[in-house]
């Protein structure tokens, strides 16, 4: 019995994988484009990416100067310990004080790499809401059924390559983006 179902299972198979059917299936057309480049060598993207380099540089300016001002209060609280000018409460406060600043300094900096890492997943999403048309028409006028990442691809002819098209099209519809992103929706009262 066993033997009779594998040999009628074995026929079903056969008969699915044969050549007939998959003649019925179209062929698979398809494009390749290197959206990284796009996205990088668009006008967009190399107007953003200046602006947001740009922050980064403000940023890491601000951390310098207030590892600066931090080294220097904590120099000025050891020397204070060492020629014992600074023991007590006063000491205490003056660590306090320092912590406090120093706890300032952290959340400041970490706001303003929020803020950047925030813009630049705006920038991402306004290049990628562009891009969605761009490919569906793309696809329409070159008959084909899908576009490829070519950081997936081994091998392609020269011929399957959308990249520079690409390019072109989305350089027409965006040629900007903003580098500011709506405000952050308000957390939720806390009931009460």
């Amino acid at each position: 019995m066993l033997k009779s179902h594998l040999l009628g299972l074995a026929a079903v198979l056969a008969v699915a994988a044969s050549p007939a059917l998959a003649q019925k299936l179209p062929a698979a057309t398809m494009l390749v484009a290197d959206v990284d480049r796009v996205v990088a060598e668009s006008t967009a993207g190399v107007a953003a990416a200046q602006q947001l380099q740009t922050r980064s540089n403000t940023l890491r300016q601000r951390l310098q100067t207030l590892q600066t001002q931090l080294q220097t209060e904590a120099q000025a609280i050891q020397t204070g310990q060492a020629n014992n000018s600074l023991a007590g409460p006063a000491l205490e406060a003056r660590v306090k004080a320092f912590q406090g600043r120093q706890q300032a300094a952290q959340q400041e900096l970490e706001k303003g790499q929020e803020d950047i890492q925030r813009a630049q997943n705006y920038v991402s999403q306004q290049i990628g809401q562009a891009l969605q048309p761009i490919l569906a028409t793309m696809l329409r006028e070159r008959g084909a059924s899908l576009i490829v990442p070519a950081s997936a691809v081994l091998q392609h002819s020269a011929g399957l390559d959308a990249t520079a098209d690409l390019l072109a099209r989305l350089n027409a519809a965006l040629p900007s983006v903003s580098t500011t992103p709506p405000a952050a929706p308000a957390a939720p009262a806390a009931p009460r």
